[in-house]
């Protein structure tokens, strides 16, 4: 039975067999049965790390340890609020945090540019006050490719790539298709992570999205 831990591009958790890309977590979230507990995150650190670092070993949601989350890939980890590892994947944080700090800078408010400020920047654009995932709007013309949005179906999310949309699944891109640059969606990765992919900041995608051929 798989386990709660699968992160998609909504920040829920789901229990499917796909392993994914990326390892990632938000602190201890789960309890000696390996349930999630009802919050899903103890710290503003939500990271994404590499599945293998140094030959380490895990018990998957083994007792009095963080909650071991999985990814699709590292544009899902985006969507969901989670950044770059700086133990296991420190040039991608290093790199991450200096255009993060570049076109976001005027966020700190005159605070110091530490990862644990950033974190709790990132913490406020990723969750509302309800629990739930923040979203806010943008008209597709005007965001960077690698981010996830949504456009006419709720349920459904979609990665920009490469000027089209393709349509995520817990185990690859399932359809992609040309998109509609006038039309207005509904954004899931934040906006400061949003800035950070138009500066430059190219996210590792799974590779299902470039073996779809776009609908005419």
């Amino acid at each position: 039975m798989p386990l709660q831990n699968r992160v998609t591009p909504f920040g829920e958790m789901v229990a499917v067999p796909d392993r994914g890309s990326f390892m990632g977590n938000r602190g201890r979230i789960h309890d000696a049965q390996r349930k999630l507990k009802k919050r899903h995150w103890d710290r503003k650190a939500w990271i994404t790390c590499l599945l293998q670092f140094k030959g380490r070993r895990r018990q998957v949601m083994a007792p009095s340890t963080y909650t071991e989350l999985f990814f699709l890939d590292e544009a899902t980890a985006f969507a969901a609020g989670h950044r770059p590892c700086a133990e296991c994947r420190r040039s991608d944080a290093t790199r991450f945090k200096t255009l993060w700090l570049e076109v976001n800078g005027a966020l700190l408010r005159g605070k110091s540019g530490s990862m644990s400020n950033m974190d709790a920047i990132l913490h406020s654009e990723r969750i509302g006050r309800d629990g739930t995932q923040c979203r806010w709007e943008a008209r597709l013309s005007d965001l960077p490719d690698g981010v996830m949005v949504r456009v006419d179906d709720p349920q459904a999310a979609f990665l920009l790539h490469q000027g089209d949309l393709c349509l995520w699944s817990p185990g690859g891109y399932v359809e992609r298709r040309a998109a509609p640059s006038g039309q207005t969606v509904t954004v899931l990765t934040p906006a400061s992570v949003t800035r950070v992919l138009a500066a430059g900041y190219r996210p590792i995608v799974h590779p299902s999205a470039d073996t779809l051929v776009a609908a005419q």
